[in-house]
């Protein structure tokens, strides 16, 4: 009978090793769950004619944000975890990929890590700050909408 706590400390530590974000505000929260539009307004026009799709969905005790967005100049992906959410702003560990074609001679860029994704003002999306593409002078408006 004494290995009855190990299991329970063992139990406990596995469920704290779940990754739930930090929520400062919960109807953030909601909104963010679920598919919302993705845009990079290097490809396309930019805007939600021709966006691509952002999904938040809750996983093994963690908030998954995977994104895509295609177009013939280039595309923008979104793969990783949201971490923190708060009434604007967001917090996404993970990995973001962007290939325009008139941006860093057309290859690939990579930015791996903690982003932030923030609502200002009267706008209807988060923006993806840093803004700064790391592989060339350009600035690169990564925006999730809401729905």
């Amino acid at each position: 009978m004494k290995l009855l706590p190990a299991f329970a400390a063992l139990a406990l530590s596995a469920a704290s090793a779940s990754a739930d974000p930090v929520i400062s505000d919960q109807k953030a929260a909601n909104q963010l769950l679920g598919k919302h539009a993705l845009t990079l307004q290097w490809i396309g026009t930019g805007g939600l004619k021709d966006a691509g799709t952002a999904e938040v969905k809750q996983e093994n005790g963690e908030w998954h944000l995977t994104g895509r967005n295609d177009a013939k100049e280039g595309f923008v992906s979104l793969d990783g975890v949201v971490t923190k959410i708060g009434k604007t702003t967001f917090t996404f560990n993970g990995k973001v990929v962007t290939k325009v074609d008139t941006i860093y001679e057309g290859k690939e860029c990579a930015r791996e890590g903690e982003v932030t994704f923030e609502r200002k003002g009267a706008r209807k999306y988060w923006r993806m700050y840093p803004v700064d593409n790391p592989c060339d002078l350009a600035a690169d408006y990564i925006d999730i909408y809401l729905r």
